[in-house]
């Protein structure tokens, strides 16, 4: 059960419905005991010519209202104890996902999709399993099995008993081996799966390129190698599994043959009545059902255990990047002004680093450019001021304050950032422009930030305008309208710190002159930084820095850098000489 420590806090909020459950059980349990004395009364006045019309009509309302007893608590304990697991299934599945959301960035390029999909669905539905009818299961073979023993041993004969109950031992030796494989096996089962799931997903989110590569036939053969080894698990685990029944009605027969033998001797000897051999066997028959449910129970927890383990691995995962003990708790804006001073970065589990000493300030109110080949690590520089990472050298400032000393929440409320890889939710594109905000805001501001993105023409021509439901990813749109939907979302937050990395990539550059046009009131007291391919997009920053392999090899203004014959201006004159042959 040390897998379940983590649930304690539940497991304190819910013990008197989990008590009241078991309660309500026991007495479900204590009526069923009540039958084979019934059974043992009726069959000796039969044996003995004494059962009258009254005393048969007594003993069968008798049954009738120990059934209803029964009916009545099964209800009851059904109420308590299964409610109570499908309220701990909604309880760890929002933990679950809770404490995903609390991870760092490097966990989700360590984990794929499909395997925590597995953990939020299929092993929570295990543990839900084992702490709902295991519950239940665990108590009634427990309770039954102790008071059945007892009632026959005092009502009928101990010899008898004890001959019954000697394949026992052996059931729960096989049992307890049989179990530790169970448990081994469905965690491989449980993986399999995840591995099944992240195929699947992995497919489902890149269809349209297995279509335009025409590799459907190759994703099928893979998608059919991991769905084999999924089913080969599942073969193991069902072959182990489906034994422990077997060898439990086996061993409930040997015990039957053997009351059926030696009981019946004692009833020819007169050592016991009818009535009492009639009532031994109706216990006999009670303790078989726990029998059965030992293999059950223990399929069930063992499997709830393993599922447990997997998601207590999650759950003991630590963020790397956390709020310090000394945070400036009280700031909840920023002005501003950024400063990397002497920083140096590298990823973890990768010894190379992907910045070394960099040196750049940014004051309020100012544009930064960035630009630079493809990983020269500009998006790790942004990425460390978002703090998705922290620096293993040097410092990066933000009004004259180290970075760590801010709450995170304070510095991502303050910034509003464009990624190259831009998301959009599976929502109304209204809904995505607003997504930073939690309560529904003013119409006007969605359309007058999607007007400075350019967007807003597209937009209105869509079949239902802002109210336009968008596909997975934002698929329905175009890779420029992506973009500058994203923008949009970006500005309606009106953030002290604006941070757009290679966002305008996808539009033509007519379309990105227009922005930057509208964007020129807009980013006026704010600080901006705009990484870009493009020289452009960012000629007309008040500094500009070049990267190459993680080292800034040039800064300064446009026209000072297109001076040096550096980098820069090789880039500048390529790009120049690009627009010429497409103006051919």
């Amino acid at each position: 059960m040390e897998h379940f420590k983590t649930l304690r806090e539940f497991f304190i909020e819910h013990k008197k419905r989990y008590i009241l459950g078991i309660i309500w059980l026991i007495i479900v349990d204590i009526l069923q005991l009540i039958f084979p004395q019934i059974l043992r009364r009726i069959t000796d006045l039969l044996e003995s010519n004494n059962l009258s019309l009254n005393g048969l009509l007594k003993y069968s309302l008798l049954i009738v209202l120990t059934g209803l007893g029964i009916a009545l608590g099964r209800y009851f304990w059904r109420i308590y104890i299964q409610t109570t697991a499908r309220k701990l299934e909604y309880y760890l599945r929002n933990r679950l996902f809770s404490h995903l959301q609390s991870l760092s960035t490097n966990y989700f390029n360590t984990h794929k999709t499909g395997d925590l999909m597995a953990h939020a669905t299929n092993d929570i539905n295990a543990v839900r399993m084992a702490l709902g009818i295991g519950v239940v299961m665990v108590t009634d073979s427990i309770f039954i099995t102790i008071s059945a023993l007892i009632m026959m041993v005092k009502t009928t004969n101990l010899t008898l008993s004890i001959i019954a109950l000697f394949p026992l031992p052996f059931l729960a030796y096989g049992v307890q081996k049989m179990g530790k494989t169970i448990h081994n096996r469905f965690k491989d089962v449980q993986e399999s799966f995840s591995d099944l799931s992240d195929r699947a997903q992995e497919n489902f989110a890149g269809i349209r390129v297995v279509k335009s590569f025409v590799q459907e036939n190759e994703e099928i053969k893979k998608f059919t190698e991991v769905n084999d080894r999924n089913f080969n698990k599942n073969m193991k685990l069902i072959k182990i599994s489906g034994m422990l029944r077997p060898l439990i009605q086996f061993i409930s027969a040997l015990s039957f043959l053997i009351v059926i033998w030696y009981g019946g001797l004692l009833v020819i000897q007169n050592e016991i009545s009818l009535g009492d051999f009639v009532a031994f066997n109706s216990y006999l028959s009670l303790l078989v059902w726990p029998m059965m449910a030992i293999g059950w129970v223990i399929n069930i927890l063992q499997r709830g255990a393993a599922s447990m383990s997997r998601i207590n691995d999650i759950l003991f995962e630590t963020p790397e990047v956390t709020d310090c003990k000394d945070c400036i708790i009280e700031k909840k804006d920023i002005n501003g002004s950024i400063e990397f001073k002497d920083v140096s970065f590298k990823y973890p589990n990768s010894d190379e680093y992907a910045l070394k000493n960099i040196n750049i300030q940014v004051p309020k109110g100012t544009t930064l450019g960035i630009v630079g080949r493809t990983g020269s690590g500009k998006t790790t520089l942004v990425n460390l001021l978002l703090r998705l990472y922290d620096i293993d050298k040097g410092q990066i400032l933000i009004d004259n304050l180290p970075l760590k000393k801010l709450p995170l929440k304070t510095i991502r409320e303050n910034v509003g950032y464009v990624a190259q890889d831009n998301f959009l939710f599976s929502n109304t594109v209204a809904e995505n422009i607003a997504f930073s905000f939690e309560n529904k805001i003013d119409e006007s501001k969605i359309y007058e930030s999607a007007k400075i993105a350019e967007v807003y023409d597209n937009i209105i021509e869509f079949p239902d305008g802002f109210n336009t439901s968008l596909g997975e990813r934002g698929v329905t749109m175009s890779g420029g309208q992506r973009q500058r939907t994203a923008l949009a979302r970006a500005i309606i937050k009106k953030p002290n710190i604006l941070i757009l990395d290679d966002s305008l990539s996808a539009v033509d550059t007519q379309t990105e002159e227009k922005i930057l046009k509208n964007l020129k009131d807009f980013i006026i007291d704010r600080t901006n930084i705009i990484i870009a391919h493009r020289i452009s997009t960012i000629k007309n920053a008040d500094h500009i820095v070049v990267l190459d392999k993680g080292k800034i090899v040039e800064s300064g203004t446009h026209n000072e850098l297109v001076k040096n014959n550096g980098l820069y201006n090789n880039i500048y004159q390529k790009q120049l000489l690009e627009e010429k042959i497409q103006s051919i």
